[in-house]
């Protein structure tokens, strides 16, 4: 099981860079369409790319985010409780994030291949959007086993009964 999770780190890593990529992409790609604009030559479809790159970015951003405990947390009550006490309300509510994200995966995944099957493209460039879906249905994946990754470490913190 442990090659799996260090596997699953590794993906982490590389969506981290990809969503980086794709940050500074949409940087790059919005400042050299300004001064295409201001110079009467805009760059065809970048509000597309551009919004396609948003997506990407944030779906990666997400399961590392998790992971770091970089998420708004109601911790203001909480940190009262005794660290089981607080073990408890995080495997609750990881299977809650479980099953929402379980099911998201599952039907963005019934979505792409639906966007697929009707052949629908993007307005300006045509652009097949299913990829992008399939991209943010892979994320939340992702996402979704470092909620089951963290749920078992609280289940295991309520067993041993420490930290």
């Amino acid at each position: 099981m442990n090659t799996f999770w260090k596997n699953a780190e590794w993906i982490l890593n590389k969506m981290k860079a990809v969503g980086a990529i794709c940050l500074m992409g949409m940087t790059f790609l919005t400042c050299a369409d300004v001064v295409g604009r201001f110079l009467g030559y805009p760059i065809f479809g970048s509000v597309e790319i551009v919004g396609f790159m948003a997506t990407v970015t944030v779906a990666m951003a997400l399961p590392y985010t998790h992971q770091v405990k970089g998420h708004i947390g109601v911790e203001l009550l909480t940190r009262l409780f005794s660290l089981r006490t607080q073990a408890i309300i995080d495997v609750c509510t990881g299977i809650f994030g479980m099953g929402l994200f379980g099911i998201i995966t599952w039907r963005m995944g019934v979505y792409a291949h639906t966007i697929q099957k009707s052949g629908e493209v993007s307005m300006n460039l045509s652009f097949p959007e299913y990829i992008i879906i399939y991209i943010v249905s892979f994320c939340f994946l992702i996402f979704f086993l470092f909620i089951i990754r963290d749920i078992i470490e609280n289940i295991g913190k309520i067993i041993r009964g420490n930290e």
